[in-house]
């Protein structure tokens, strides 16, 4: 059976090896034997199912909670030659009625249904004449009460240890935390399985969070213009409004951004799903009723613009960025009004008293998490009891260290203001009354007599905001919900505000500097082969739409990116690449060699003679602006403006003739490079001088200009 289960890995996926515990999952099943997986996304859940039930008799069936994934799936495999379908409401009567004559017959090798569906007494009794090879629970967390995606029909799931008991079971999920854990096994009557932990930890992913200093939107916008211009994303929202209003702004940016939340129509839900599967460079802005089921692998970063509610609801939405195993962002932009506003729908809940208390819990560990000054993904895996001997080098906490500064007599002021003023005001009184504001509010209530009136003029009210913030993120004061915001003292204060406790907190910086740039997917695509990348990616968009598919099914973009390093020229070669199978290798061999073949005789013909950077000057003379060059040459548009920026340091052109600037905003960028001083001729303190309002390249092109050394 081992032979086996590597011969399908092998001819039918087209990976040469298992992963870490596929082959020990897989095992398990195939010899008839129950398994929990807890595998991280992208880590290749999927196949310790899909595998066990091709080399299994009879037909998988697997459970799953959304009709999109299933769908997703389906095509995904039917590309691979498997036989699969699913069973749900798409489906119109004769063609579910044909699915489960294929079910009787045994001609399916996998059946994806929803739990709803498998309920009924029709469907089990259904199973009961087929040749069933193993159930297979997907996403099984929403067994779960204390889950962010609990689904009261998977509770009933155990009616197939009882109706099945012979049948083979595998429950599997990305994300539990151990009470999680217990609970799957024990509602799904799962004692007797083997549970298989690979481990939570996905490296692809730098994790970045900053926080809301107001500007949050246009962050957003420079962090996507500057790191992911042409790339599939999610922006998560609160609330419905915000993501209607974000994504309209930046759709007038320029941008491919559409909305998705429960308020809209199911055909507009699922128009905008489709185009954000099969389409380029998409955004989805979205509620958190987006995500599960999207199994997208080249999403490159996941944005939130609002504090999720969860660590297990964090893991799970950033962990749809970089499934293929390249390099993704998580990025992350909170403020204060995002934790009341948490705090006010978890109190007005439909929900008992002892939920509410886990979610409090929960929401006051995501706050924690994001205010660190340590590893965030040390944090992040200690939480789902993981565990990483050393800082990752991937997180804003490692890539930037967080400066830290004995705050302890700040944060005394801070705790004595909530006291003094009898625990019945928020945030944004409470600064007024430490920065000793004449307002009559204040003279109404006699705070202005009070010993903390005007005592925290050292700072401004952005650093007491962020020191409340982060009295909260510590569990030192409290939100009163019912009080409508107003901080009350904890236990824990007490050391600090007796002097027993010393404290330190995190140093606010400029927010340009935190929303330092990540890393970018493709800075190993040479310039020579940026064209070979654009071809093969429009060939595979040529083959998707040819087939109805979105093209990671065709092939990942982990598998394109290896054709350009590799170049390819034969059918064996290429059958060696990463996600080739025998039938891809049928498939699309010929079509994607051909682009190989003819980008390798481009770059053999010789030159013209001219050399590059004359090149760059005689297109620019032409009339062409800096991105029409770059799209011409095949080049990055910072490679043109390093050509542009020398040509003007040596005279061959004026700076007017680059950038589209006023004399006015010439000479401001030119004093700030001057204001530097001779020691630091650096882009980056400009850049960050004018907070991204002005593209490395064109800084570049303006410091060129002025009689300094670059």
């Amino acid at each position: 059976m081992e032979d086996k289960a590597l011969h399908i890995l092998n001819s039918t996926f087209g990976y040469s090896e298992f992963r870490q515990y596929q082959q020990d999952i897989i095992n398990q099943v195939i010899s008839g034997k129950d398994a929990v997986v807890l595998m991280p996304t992208g880590g290749g859940k999927s196949l310790c199912y899909q595998i066990p039930a091709m080399a299994r008799e009879g037909v998988g069936i697997i459970i799953s909670p959304l009709i999109a994934l299933m769908q997703d799936q389906v095509a995904a495999l039917r590309q691979l030659g498997v036989k699969t379908a699913f069973l749900n409401s798409t489906l119109d009567a004769h063609s579910a009625s044909e699915v489960e004559q294929q079910l009787l017959r045994g001609d399916l090798d996998m059946l994806y249904v929803a739990p709803e569906r498998l309920m009924t007494a029709r469907f089990l009794d259904l199973l009961e004449r087929a040749p069933i090879a193993l159930f297979a629970i997907d996403e099984a967390h929403c067994v779960s009460q204390w889950g962010h995606d609990f689904r009261p029909e998977y509770i009933q799931l155990s009616v197939l240890h009882e109706r099945f008991p012979r049948i083979p079971r595998i429950a599997l999920t990305a994300t539990a935390d151990e009470p999680t854990r217990k609970e799957i096994i024990q509602r799904l009557a799962l004692e007797n399985a083997e549970l298989f932990v690979s481990g939570f930890d996905r490296p692809n992913i730098c994790y970045r969070i900053s926080q809301n200093q107001g500007n949050a939107r246009d962050q957003l916008l420079r962090f996507i213009l500057n790191e992911h211009e042409n790339d599939a994303g999610i922006v998560y929202c609160l609330s419905r409004k915000k993501v209607e209003q974000t994504a309209e702004w930046l759709t007038s940016k320029g941008l491919t951004a559409l909305p998705y939340h429960a308020g809209l129509s199911a055909p507009v839900r699922q128009q905008h799903q489709y185009r954000f599967l099969t389409e380029d460079s998409v955004i989805i802005v979205a509620t958190i009723a987006f995500g599960m089921g999207i199994d997208k692998p080249d999403v490159r970063f996941v944005a939130h613009l609002n504090l999720p509610k969860s660590i297990e609801a964090y893991y799970q939405e950033t962990g749809r960025a970089g499934r293929d195993g390249l390099p993704a962002n998580a990025w992350m932009m909170y403020g204060l009004q995002d934790v009341i506003m948490l705090k006010q729908m978890m109190e007005t809940s439909d929900a008992d008293e002892a939920h509410k208390r886990v979610e409090r819990h929960k929401l006051q560990s995501m706050l924690g998490f994001s205010e660190l000054t340590t590893c965030r993904r040390q944090a992040l895996l200690k939480y789902f009891d993981d565990h990483l001997e050393q800082p990752c080098g991937n997180c804003d906490t490692c890539l930037t260290p967080v400066e830290t500064w004995d705050a302890t007599v700040v944060a005394q002021k801070a705790l004595s203001c909530v006291y003094k003023t009898n625990q019945r005001f928020g945030v944004t009184y409470l600064i007024d009354v430490l920065l000793g504001k004449d307002m009559a509010r204040i003279k109404q209530f006699g705070h202005d007599q009070l010993s903390v009136y005007g005592i925290g003029k050292e700072l401004d009210a952005k650093q007491w905001n962020s020191i409340y913030r982060q009295l909260i993120a510590r569990n030192l004061l409290s939100v009163d919900i019912e009080g409508h915001g107003n901080l009350r003292l904890t236990e824990q204060c007490r050391a600090v505000l007796r002097g027993e406790e010393t404290l330190h907190l995190r140093k606010e910086t400029k927010q340009a500097k935190s929303a330092q740039r990540g890393r970018k997917v493709f800075n190993n695509v040479k310039d020579s082969d940026k064209a070979l990348w654009e071809a093969l990616r429009a060939c595979r968009k040529a083959l998707a739409d040819e087939s109805d598919v979105p093209p990671y099914v065709i092939f990942h973009d982990a598998t394109l990116m290896e054709m350009v390093e590799r170049q390819p020229q034969t059918h064996e070669q290429f059958s060696k690449m990463t996600g080739v199978g025998e039938k891809k290798l049928e498939a699309y061999a010929d079509q994607f060699l051909e682009i190989i073949k003819q980008h390798i005789d481009t770059v053999a013909r010789p030159s013209s003679g001219n050399d590059t950077m004359e090149e760059t000057l005689q297109l620019l003379r032409s009339g062409m602006n800096v991105d029409a060059i770059a799209t011409h040459r095949n080049l990055k548009a910072t490679t043109i403006y390093g050509h542009l920026a020398k040509s003007i340091e040596l005279g061959d052109i004026e700076l007017q003739q680059v950038v589209d600037l006023s004399e006015k905003e010439i000479k401001t960028i030119q004093n700030a490079f001057l204001n530097f001083g001779d020691e630091d001729k650096k882009l980056k303190p400009v850049y960050e001088a004018f907070e991204g309002a002005f593209d490395y390249g064109l800084l570049q092109c303006v410091r060129a200009s002025i009689d300094i050394p670059a």
